[in-house]
C-alpha cells in the first residue's frame, strides 16, 4: 500500500504561519485609537470614530493607488415585505448625486421630485390598471420637467475625473458595498465627493433608473445559476428572509416603488454606525485615519432598530424543486448549515473541500469527474451572516438520469461517514487554504475585500485570523462526526430541466419620453471639485530589460522576474504555436488530463500535486501554449519533476480516451443548449463567417478515429519543439537549478500555421432563436488594421463615447431613454500587427425595445457628440489612471510577451500617456470620422423569435437565421 505523505518541506514553513494572534490597542501621534493584531503581516489598523463609523486601512505599494470599499451593514433581508428589491434599487439611486452634486437649481427640483414622491403612492395604492397607467404617464411628465434640472450621471462624472476604475456597488442579503479604484493622490478629494455622497439621499431621475432595474430582473431572469438559485434558497429557508425574499424583488413590487419607503431605509440604515470605510494602498495611516475624520466624522450616530430574529424549524425530510429552461439538464442539493465563523461552518467548509478541493484532489474530483462518470459535479460550502447553505452540484451525461446522478454525490459523502478519506487530507487543505489567502491578500483589492467581509459578519480582525488556527485544530474523527449527524434526508433538491420556462414574466415598455441630460451642465459642487489640484503622480514605464533577468538553458531563453512579496513562484513554458498550427494539440491535452503514467494513476497524480501545494495550468490559444506550475517555492522543484514526469511517461489509455472524447461531444451539446455561449458563438459568425477559428473544430469522426498512442506523442515530444521559459520567485537560481535537467534542445518544429480569413462586415444581420425574455445584439465592424499611433485616441473615445458609467453611450442609452440595462461601444485594437482593429457595439435589453434602442444606437453613431467638458474628463481620467497604474509581477513579463506580437519591446504606455496629453476632441472627432464612422456592421442577434420586430431587423441589413451547427461548426 502506498503510503501517503505531506511534503516536510511544505508542512514546517505553512506550520510557521500558525502564528498566536492577539488583538492590540494603539494610539497614533494623532491621538486616534486604532486595534491592530499582533504578527498580522498585513499591517491593518482597524479604528472607530466616535459616531460609530468603522476605518479599515492597510498599506499596499504595488502602485499609488488605493482600493477602496464602502460597506453597508444592511441589504435585500432588510427589505420590507412589501418593498422587496428595495435595497438594491437604493443602491442603484445612491448613485444620483445630492441636493448639491447632480442638480442645476435644487429648490425647483426639490418640488417636482415631492410631486413624483406623492405620484408614486398613489400609484401604488391604486388598483383599477387603467388608473395606475395614467399616473404613470402623470409621473412621466413630471419626471420631464424635474429632468431640465437634474445633471445625469454627475457623481460618475466627478469619481471618473479622479482617474478611478472599477466605480461599481452590489447589494446582497446583509450588506450593499460601494467600490472604487482611486489614485493614491486624489483620496481627499474621493473623501470630499463621497461624504457628499451619503450626506443625504436624493431620488431624481427615479423612473428611468427604475426600467434600468426591471431589465436587470429580465437578465436574472434569463440567466439558469439564478434560476436554480432562488428555487433553492426559498425552499432552504422557507421562513427566513436568506430565502424569502430575492435581492432583485418582485415584478409587482418593482414596478409599484414607493419613494417614502426607499427614503425611510436610507434614513434608518446608511447612518455611520452601520457603515464602514476601507481602504488599502499606498497610504499614510496618521493622515489618512485624519481626512475620513474629518468627512466621514460628521455624520451623526443613530440608533438602529431592533432586528426581528426570524429562526428556522430544523430540516426533517427532502424537499424538491423542479425549474425549467432551454440549458442542459442539471441538479443542485442543499443542506442548511451554520452562520459564518461557527465550528459548524468551518466543519462544513472542510467537508466541502475533502469532496472537491478547487477541481485537484477531492473525493469528487477524483471519483466522479476525473473518471467522467458525470459531465462534471462539484461541492461548496457558502456561509451567511445568520445560517448557511453545503451544496452538491451535478450535470448528467446524456440519458442518465438525475437519480442516478444524485447516488454518485451520496456515494462520496456516504465515503466521509465512514472515514474512507486520506490521513493527509485536512492537513493539505488547511496549508491549501494558507496558500490561497496568501495569494488573495498580496493584492489590494483582495486584502480589502476580505476586509468588508468582516465588517459585514460583525467578526473581528482577529477572528479573521484565528480563523486558520480554528481550521488546523479539527481531526479526522470531528470531520466523521459531523458528517454522520449533519447528512440525513433533510435537504433540498433542485431539478433543472431541459424545457420551456413557463414563470417567466414578460412586461410591456412603459413608453418613458427620454429625459434631459444636461451634459455640458456642471454643478457648483462638482466645478469645486474639479478645482482641486492634487500633488501630480508621475507615470513610471517599466524597463523590461532592466525588470527581467534573461539567460539561457541549452537553446532556450529563460526570463526571471523577483517576487519581492511572499513565497509563492511560477513556472511557465511558453509554446510559440497552437491549434493555428495543429488543431488536435487542445484534444490531446485534454486527454492528458484524463491520463496518468506508468507511475502513478490520474488519481494519484492529482493527489501528489495537491499535497505539494503546486497547481497546473494548460492553456491553448491558437498560437501559444503555454504550460503553468503554481504555488509554493520551497516545493517548485518537486512540482517541475513531477509535470516532467508526466508529460514524458503519460501512458496511453484506449478506454479512457474513448470516453474523453464521449465527454466533449456530450459538452459540445451543452455549449448549444447555453445562451452566453451561444451569443459568443453568434458574435464570432457575424465577425468572421463560417470559416472561421472557433468553428473549426477536430470533428467527431476524426475524434473517434484517432490513436491514443499518437495523440499522446504530441505531449510526449513537447519539449523537443521550440519554447522559453518564465521563472517567477525569489531564487532565481534555484528556479533555474529545477527546471534545467528537463530542458531538452530543439529538435523539432511546428507545423506552418494555418491563416484563417478576416472578412470585411458588410451590413448583415445573423439570427438565432432562442426563448428568453431579453434581446441581446452584438454589432461588429472590422475596422483598418492597427495603428499604434493610434492606441491613446481609442483609449480616451472609450472612455468618452463607448463604455463607462460616465460614457455618452450609457447616459443616452440607459440614462435618458431607459431603453437597455446593458449597452456599450468599444474599439478594440488588434493584439497583433497587420491585424484589423474592430469596432462592436452591444445592447441587452426587454425584447419590445430592442427596436428603440437600435435607433438611438444609430442616431448617437452618426456623428461623435461635441461635449468638451466631458471630453477633458475623459482625457484627464485616461492620463491619471496610465500615471497611478504600474506593472509589477508576473504581469513584467506577460505584458512584454504580449507587446512582442505588435512589433514592440518598450512600454508603448509611454507613447500612449504622450498622444492622449497632446489629444483635442478635433483630432479625436477626426479619429472617429476616419476610422469608425464610415464601417459597415455584421449583426448577432439572440433571442425569442416571435418577438422579433422584422420592420426594425431588415433596416439593419440582410437578414439570415443560422442554426446552432452553422455557428459551432458540429
Amino acid at each position: 500500500m502506498k503510503k501517503f505523505f505531506i511534503s516536510v518541506s511544505l508542512f514546517c514553513m505553512l506550520s510557521a504561519m500558525a502564528q498566536k494572534f492577539e488583538t492590540q490597542k494603539l494610539t497614533d501621534n494623532q491621538g486616534y485609537s486604532y486595534e491592530t493584531v499582533k504578527n498580522d503581516q498585513s499591517g491593518v489598523r482597524v479604528y472607530t470614530l466616535k459616531n460609530g463609523l468603522k476605518v479599515y486601512l492597510a498599506k499596499n505599494e504595488d502602485a499609488p493607488r488605493i482600493q477602496t470599499y464602502i460597506p453597508v451593514r444592511t441589504g435585500s433581508n432588510n427589505d420590507p415585505s412589501d418593498n422587496t428589491g428595495l435595497a438594491h434599487y437604493l443602491e442603484h439611486m445612491v448613485f444620483k448625486g445630492t441636493s448639491h452634486l447632480g442638480t442645476q437649481d435644487w429648490a425647483k427640483e426639490k418640488v417636482l421630485l415631492q410631486q413624483i414622491s406623492d405620484l408614486y403612492e398613489q400609484h401604488k395604492a391604486e388598483k383599477d390598471p387603467e388608473k395606475k397607467k395614467a399616473l404613470y404617464k402623470k409621473i412621466d411628465e413630471v419626471s420631464q420637467e424635474a429632468s431640465k434640472y437634474a445633471i445625469a450621471n454627475e457623481y460618475d462624472k466627478a469619481i471618473s475625473s479622479l482617474g478611478a476604475t472599477g466605480t461599481n456597488a452590489h447589494t446582497w442579503l446583509d450588506e450593499t458595498v460601494y467600490k472604487n479604484n482611486i489614485p493614491a493622490n486624489e483620496l481627499e478629494k474621493w473623501l470630499k465627493v463621497e461624504k457628499e455622497r451619503f450626506s443625504e439621499l436624493v431620488l431624481r431621475l427615479f423612473h428611468t433608473e427604475l426600467e434600468a432595474v426591471y431589465e436587470e430582473y429580465n437578465r436574472a431572469q434569463d440567466n439558469d445559476g439564478r434560476l436554480v438559485n432562488y428555487a433553492l434558497m426559498e425552499a432552504l429557508f422557507p421562513k427566513h428572509p436568506n430565502g424569502q425574499q430575492t435581492t432583485i424583488g418582485t415584478s409587482e413590487h418593482l414596478k409599484s416603488p414607493s419613494m417614502v419607503a426607499i427614503h425611510k431605509y436610507f434614513d434608518t440604515y446608511y447612518v455611520p454606525n452601520n457603515m464602514a470605510v476601507v481602504l488599502v494602498g499606498d497610504l499614510d495611516y496618521d493622515k489618512t485615519i485624519k481626512l475620513v475624520d474629518q468627512y466621514f466624522g460628521t455624520f451623526k450616530y443613530k440608533e438602529l432598530p431592533m432586528k426581528k430574529m426570524v429562526t428556522e424549524a430544523p430540516m426533517t425530510s427532502i424537499v424538491t424543486r423542479t425549474v425549467k429552461s432551454p440549458s442542459t439538464p442539471r441538479m443542485t442539493m442543499a443542506w442548511r448549515t451554520d452562520s459564518y465563523g461557527t465550528q459548524d461552518a468551518r466543519l462544513a467548509d472542510v467537508v466541502a473541500e475533502i469532496l472537491s478541493n478547487r477541481g485537484d484532489a477531492g473525493l469528487i474530483d477524483l471519483n466522479i469527474n476525473q473518471k467522467q462518470k458525470t459531465l462534471g459535479a462539484g461541492a461548496y460550502e457558502s456561509p451567511f451572516k445568520m445560517y448557511g447553505s453545503f451544496a452538491l452540484t451535478v450535470t448528467p451525461k446524456e440519458g442518465q438520469s438525475f437519480d442516478e446522478a444524485k447516488k454518485l454525490l451520496l456515494d462520496q459523502v456516504d465515503l466521509i461517514k465512514k472515514g474512507q478519506f486520506p490521513d493527509w487530507m485536512l492537513k493539505a487543505i488547511v496549508n491549501d487554504k494558507k496558500v490561497q489567502r496568501m495569494k488573495n491578500w498580496e493584492t489590494a483589492d483582495g486584502l480589502a475585500t476580505n476586509l468588508y467581509d468582516v465588517y459585514i459578519n460583525g467578526r473581528t480582525w482577529q477572528q479573521e485570523l484565528d480563523e486558520i488556527n480554528e481550521y488546523e485544530k479539527i481531526s479526522k474523527s470531528d470531520v466523521v462526526k459531523f458528517a454522520n449527524e449533519f447528512f440525513k434526508d433533510n435537504y433540498i433538491v433542485v431539478y433543472k430541466e431541459k424545457g420551456v420556462n413557463d414563470k417567466l414574466v414578460r412586461v410591456q415598455n412603459p413608453g418613458i419620453t427620454p429625459i434631459k441630460l444636461n451634459r455640458d451642465a456642471q454643478s457648483p459642487f462638482l466645478k469645486e471639485v474639479l478645482a482641486i489640484k492634487p500633488t501630480e503622480i508621475k507615470p513610471e514605464f517599466i524597463d523590461y530589460k532592466t525588470a527581467i533577468q534573461t539567460s539561457q538553458i541549452k537553446d532556450k531563453k529563460v526570463s526571471f522576474v523577483k517576487n519581492k512579496y511572499n513565497e509563492i513562484a511560477q513556472v511557465n513554458y511558453i509554446f510559440p504555436f497552437g491549434t493555428d498550427n495543429d488543431k488536435e494539440l487542445s484534444l490531446a491535452i485534454t486527454a492528458l488530463e484524463y491520463l496518468g503514467t506508468d507511475k502513478y494513476s490520474p488519481e494519484q497524480l492529482k493527489e501528489e500535486f495537491y499535497k505539494l501545494g503546486i497547481s497546473n495550468s494548460f492553456r491553448t490559444s491558437n498560437d501559444q501554449t503555454v504550460i503553468t506550475l503554481s504555488g509554493l517555492e520551497s516545493n517548485m522543484q518537486k512540482g517541475v519533476e513531477l509535470m516532467n514526469h508526466w508529460l514524458t511517461n503519460v501512458k496511453a489509455d484506449k478506454a479512457i480516451y474513448d470516453q474523453t472524447v464521449k465527454t466533449i461531444l456530450e459538452s459540445r451539446e451543452v455549449a448549444k443548449k447555453d445562451k452566453t455561449r451561444i451569443m459568443t458563438a453568434l458574435s464570432n459568425y457575424a465577425k468572421y463567417g463560417k470559416d472561421s477559428r472557433m468553428a473549426d473544430v477536430v470533428s467527431k469522426e476524426r475524434m473517434q478515429s484517432i490513436n491514443v498512442d499518437d495523440l499522446m506523442k504530441k505531449i510526449k515530444t513537447i519539449n523537443q519543439y521550440p519554447y522559453e521559459v518564465f521563472l517567477y520567485g525569489e531564487d532565481q537560481k534555484g528556479l533555474e537549478k529545477a527546471v534545467k535537467p528537463y530542458i531538452a534542445n530543439t529538435t523539432l518544429q511546428p507545423a506552418k500555421a494555418k491563416v484563417y480569413a478576416e472578412p470585411a462586415t458588410e451590413g448583415k444581420v445573423y439570427f438565432t432563436n432562442y426563448d428568453m425574455v431579453q434581446m441581446e445584439m452584438s454589432k461588429i465592424a472590422k475596422g483598418s488594421n492597427v495603428n499604434l499611433g493610434n492606441f491613446g485616441k481609442a483609449n480616451v473615445f472609450n472612455e468618452y463615447f463607448g463604455r463607462g458609467l460616465s460614457s455618452i453611450v450609457f447616459q443616452e442609452i440607459r440614462e435618458s431613454k431607459s431603453l437597455a440595462y446593458s449597452a456599450y461601444v468599444s474599439y478594440a485594437n488588434a493584439t497583433e500587427s497587420n491585424h484589423p482593429n474592430y469596432v462592436t457595439n452591444y445592447i441587452g435589453t426587454q425584447a419590445n425595445k430592442l427596436p428603440l434602442a437600435v435607433s438611438a444606437m444609430n442616431d448617437l453613431m452618426a456623428q461623435l457628440p461635441q461635449i468638451p467638458a466631458q471630453f477633458e474628463n475623459s482625457k484627464g481620467s485616461a492620463l491619471k489612471q496610465i500615471a497611478s497604474n504600474r506593472i509589477n509581477r508576473t504581469s513584467i513579463f506577460f505584458n512584454q510577451l504580449a507587446l512582442k506580437k505588435l512589433g514592440v519591446d518598450y512600454d508603448i504606455r509611454k507613447d500612449i500617456y504622450t498622444e492622449i496629453q497632446g489629444l483635442s476632441l478635433p483630432q479625436l472627432t477626426s479619429f472617429y470620422d476616419t476610422d469608425i464612422k464610415p464601417l459597415k456592421y455584421n449583426t448577432a442577434i439572440i433571442g425569442k423569435k416571435e418577438n422579433l420586430n422584422m420592420e426594425s431587423i431588415n433596416k439593419m441589413g440582410e437578414f439570415k437565421e443560422v442554426t446552432l451547427e452553422e455557428i459551432f461548426g458540429y
